[in-house]
């Protein structure tokens, strides 16, 4: 509007000039009737009049120049102002950008979730095979396990769940990465979830819970190795009943997380639970399969087996808990030969002065009862655990295992400070 009143401004003026100059203009000279010679006098020559008219030229013509001027400034301040209202636009598209990645980012981490477990020890072992020292002993720090896990929300049902582990291979003297665990989760109640992939097991996770010192040691069937805590496969376990019922299955793979390879049928792994009383688990549990030893290229001749019982109460450091498993062909699945094992352990803890817990636990394994009756594991341990914050534990810990048969005597002594560390 300001553009188009100064416009019409300098029309005018320019019209102005036209109609001044015209009236300017000399006229035809006639001979004056009538006229006295004052009048003739007083009358303006016509070079006053030219300059007059000059002089109202001249000051319309500076006046058209103002406006002009006027007129380009304007035009330039409302490209200025076009200029800015699209730069304005752009940083509003650039803002609405960055918050959407903003968003997009916070609920990734909102949503995501990491955490570690390291298990470490600093001890002196002393280990003799028919009274000759071996080269396990000696003195050192170990990292036994190392864990970083990383789990993500997609919604109210379904989750990822990634979790590395390294530890420390005597047969290459070297620490090695791998996966332990990495599934999809769908939550879809407290009675029933699902996952698929590499999978925690029915069996060991479980005991762990109650047994309360896995830094210390494994547990039982793990530790005399007839049992897995991870494979490849898919799974289902839940609660009912208010929790006083639980429950896992899987099927897998068989061949134990570290190796995902195919077999020519998979495993079974079940687990059931009761708890009477908060705290207090009755469980039975069970496994069938091959391994993952049997392919289409070769066949099993036997059905590896195992059955398991736990009867464990926990609250805080307080814990008491027997374990019980019985084998079949864990080791001869390929093998004409049939063997069993068996064994039971017992543990229990008691927390005092807030900070500090006294533990042991008692085992006794046969690992081959038909192949070598002879054969028997004898384990303990004892200790002090010192809390010193919630994510931080020591304890002073003494292990004592004596593996005999008829031919060997192989007898391990551990002495030293175990921690459990996780953030």
């Amino acid at each position: 509007m300001q553009s188009r009143a100064i416009a019409t401004a300098v029309a005018l003026a320019l019209g102005l000039i036209q109609i001044s100059a015209a009236a300017a203009a000399p006229a035809k000279h006639h001979h004056a009737t009538g006229k006295t010679a004052a009048q003739v006098a007083g009358s303006p020559s016509v070079q006053e009049q030219l300059a007059a008219r000059d002089r109202q030229i001249a000051a319309l013509q500076s006046a058209v120049a103002t406006l002009q001027a006027q007129v380009a400034s304007l035009q330039q301040t409302s490209q200025a102002q076009a200029d800015i209202n699209t730069s304005t636009q752009q940083s509003v598209t650039q803002l609405q950008t960055s918050a959407k990645k903003a968003d997009a980012l916070e609920a990734i981490v909102d949503n995501t979730s990491v955490s570690g477990r390291v298990f470490m020890d600093i001890s002196d072992i002393s280990q003799r095979k028919n009274g000759v020292r071996t080269a396990a002993s000696g003195d050192g720090l170990d990292i036994k396990r190392g864990y970083l896990t990383v789990s993500h929300r997609f919604d109210d049902i379904w989750s990822a769940t990634l979790t590395t582990d390294f530890n420390y291979v005597a047969a290459d003297g070297e620490t090695q990465l791998f996966m332990k665990n990495l599934y999809l989760q769908g939550k879809f109640s407290n009675a029933f979830v699902f996952r698929a992939g590499e999978i925690p097991m029915a069996w060991t996770p479980y005991v762990e819970s109650f047994y309360g010192y896995r830094y210390v040691e494994n547990t039982l069937a793990d530790r005399a190795k007839v049992a897995n805590t991870a494979d490849w496969g898919l799974s289902a376990n839940g609660k009912i009943a208010a929790g006083m019922f639980d429950y896992a299955a899987a099927v897998v793979n068989g061949a134990s997380f570290k190796n995902p390879t195919r077999s020519k049928g998979m495993d079974f792994e079940g687990r059931i639970g009761f708890s009477p009383v908060e705290g207090l688990a009755i469980a039975v549990g069970g496994y069938s399969g091959t391994l993952g030893k049997q392919t289409a290229t070769t066949n099993a001749i036997h059905t590896a087996t195992r059955g398991d019982a736990m009867i464990a109460w926990a609250k805080g450091d307080n814990r008491v808990g027997i374990e019980y498993f019985t084998a079949s062909n864990w080791n001869t699945v390929l093998s004409p030969l049939h063997d069993r094992a068996t064994g039971w352990s017992t543990w229990g803890s008691w927390g005092f002065a807030d900070k500090f817990a006294v533990f042991g636990r008692y085992d006794r394994v046969k690992p081959s009862k038909d192949l070598d009756p002879t054969l028997r594991d004898r384990y303990f341990n004892f200790g002090l655990q010192w809390a010193l914050r919630k994510d931080i534990k020591l304890a002073l810990v003494y292990k004592n295992d004596d593996l005999r048969s008829a031919t060997n005597d192989v007898k391990t002594q551990e002495f030293g400070i175990f921690g459990d560390i996780t953030f």
